[in-house]
């Protein structure tokens, strides 16, 4: 089977990631990898270059076209988008093409299209979509509840390289305390609500906050530390290129989303052994169970967050065992391997 995995563009982001995890890890005799995306920082991270498609991020009759004929002359039998823009794309194709191919789409994020039109949107994806790939249950149960056919879709969750996210137990010699985020610098993550937490505990001494990532709200969030006199507090660090180093060096990450489908960082740090305090969204308990693999908390409630990080920091014992039982519970349940080995079964049930 000759199978065309497509993303928008390789910047760094967590539908990328997983694209490129999937084009350097998916191998079997019955496969033939192809793949297609606008450039990006990732690009160098594309492991089989001469099966790679260069797309343009704004053209689209020149995608379109391009990968028409990639289609024809590689003989492609799966189409795999990782967005719903490219799903419209591969219906165009097909209906265009002459030769039929299977659709796949995993859904990484909330669209607009079906927050505003869930009747479009579902019939959209039931008309068209062989198979729906949701990285999370909560988003699998959304969807069957807008209306599109719970037999089409499929969880499959995200997975980390355990080689490269390796766990490492944590021993704080110098008594100083790093709470950070990685997160793109967008308004949907919700840094304005993680600068209010550390500006709650801006008179503890030795616990110092860092805000790891970029993105159009950059200065924004730079002018709101300078704003709540937090520049001694609060460190901006930039684009992050390894994001185990970062996460590594941190000794708990917070998780202040908006929104969220199934975050990767949750499960890069419990992978890691850097415990995570996330808000209760989406499929996020399914990897955090409270007080166990890390720290939920319900609502945008500043004290309930410094609460939690000071937990972590006086109460040793808990932070270990939570760190242990995050560990293994991404080795049982969100390792690398598996999510390539259940990609690899649906294109075959697909082909």
């Amino acid at each position: 089977m000759n199978v065309l995995l497509m993303t928008d563009k390789l910047i760094t982001g967590g539908a990328e990631m997983y694209f490129c995890k999937l084009e350097n890890e998916l191998q079997h005799d019955e496969l033939t990898l192809f793949t297609a995306a606008a450039t990006g920082d990732l690009k160098t991270r594309i492991k089989n270059k001469y099966q790679f498609l260069e797309l343009t991020r704004q053209n689209h009759i020149i995608n379109l076209l391009k990968l028409k004929r990639i289609i024809k002359e590689k003989d492609i039998t799966i189409l795999h988008a990782n967005s719903l823009r490219l799903v419209l794309y591969a219906v165009l194709l097909k209906r265009t093409s002459k030769k039929p191919f299977k659709i796949l789409y995993t859904k990484h994020n909330v669209t607009i299209l079906e927050q505003k039109y869930q009747k479009m949107f579902a019939g959209l994806l039931n008309r068209n979509v062989d198979k729906i790939i949701t990285v999370s249950d909560f988003e699998k149960h959304s969807l069957v509840g807008l209306g599109v056919f719970e037999d089409k879709i499929k969880t499959i969750y995200n997975g980390v390289d355990l080689k490269q996210f390796t766990f490492k137990e944590k021993i704080n010699r110098e008594n100083r305390w790093k709470v950070g985020i990685l997160a793109r610098l967008s308004e949907e993550k919700n840094h304005q609500f993680f600068l209010e937490v550390a500006h709650s505990m801006r008179t503890v001494p030795n616990v110092e906050f860092y805000i790891a990532g970029e993105g159009p709200e950059e200065k924004r969030i730079s002018d709101h530390i300078h704003r709540l006199g937090l520049t001694e507090k609060v460190k901006m660090i930039g684009h992050v290129s390894q994001p185990e180093t970062f996460i590594r060096e941190m000794d708990m990450l917070l998780l202040t989303s908006k929104r969220e489908v199934f975050p990767m960082v949750i499960i890069e740090a419990m992978a890691i052994g850097t415990p995570i305090i996330s808000i209760d969204k989406g499929g996020i308990k399914e990897a955090i169970q409270d007080s166990q693999t890390g720290f939920l908390v319900e609502g945008y409630i500043v004290q309930e967050f410094a609460k939690k990080i000071s937990t972590l920091i006086s109460q040793q014992d808990i932070k270990n065992k939570v760190i242990l039982s995050a560990r293994k519970k991404v080795e049982q349940e969100f390792s690398l391997e598996k999510m390539v080995n259940h990609t690899l079964r649906e294109y075959k049930a697909n082909a």
